[in-house]
């Protein structure tokens, strides 16, 4: 059985390490900390298309960093910090003209 505080040690370090290693998109700087849903959008989308190293559509690709982020950050990430962020969902779902949800 694995030790409570080794465990907890490296799952802190997967989602670095998948940054680091994986196709994942290049984001640029803070554009997460953006109060602006089209911008963080746009900026994704932008970045999806560009990106030679993602292996999906640029929408599932733009979409997936940003829940990622979302995710990781978890409880750590106020309301008025996740509302931008949730609303962004829809911006891609718009620029990509899928359904709205």
């Amino acid at each position: 059985m694995p030790v409570k505080g080794k465990h907890r040690r490296n799952s802190h370090r997967w989602s670095a390490k998948v940054n680091a290693t994986s196709d994942a998109l290049d984001l640029k700087e803070n554009i997460f900390k953006s109060k602006d849903p089209e911008k963080i959008a746009n900026s994704l989308k932008e970045l999806a298309e560009e990106s030679d190293r993602r292996k999906t559509s640029p929408f599932q690709s733009a979409m997936s960093m940003l829940n990622f982020y979302i995710n990781r950050a978890g409880k750590n990430l106020s309301k008025t910090h996740k509302r931008p962020l949730e609303l962004a969902k829809n911006q891609l779902r718009k620029l990509y003209g899928r359904p709205l949800k």
